[in-house]
């Protein structure tokens, strides 16, 4: 009790194919691929943001000074 044989991933399977019909099968595949990819795309772009470098509102100011002094100077 409680494992799957393969008389019953069979019948699953028959009755998905039923229930969706063969042309549509490969479509919910690419979907459902598709959705996992974006997923994992997302979970690490939010882990890619936490790693990136905050600037403050300071270091700007700071940054635009030093480039006015060069255009000055030139």
């Amino acid at each position: 009790m409680g494992s799957i044989g393969m008389t019953e991933l069979l019948l699953i399977f028959g009755i998905i194919i039923l229930l969706f019909g063969a042309k549509r099968l490969p479509e919910i595949g690419r979907g459902l691929g598709e959705g996992i990819r974006s997923f994992k795309a997302a979970i690490s772009g939010e882990e890619k943001k936490e790693d990136e470098k905050v600037i403050t509102p300071k270091e700007i100011e700071a940054e635009v000074i030093k480039k006015e002094k060069v255009k000055e100077n030139a």
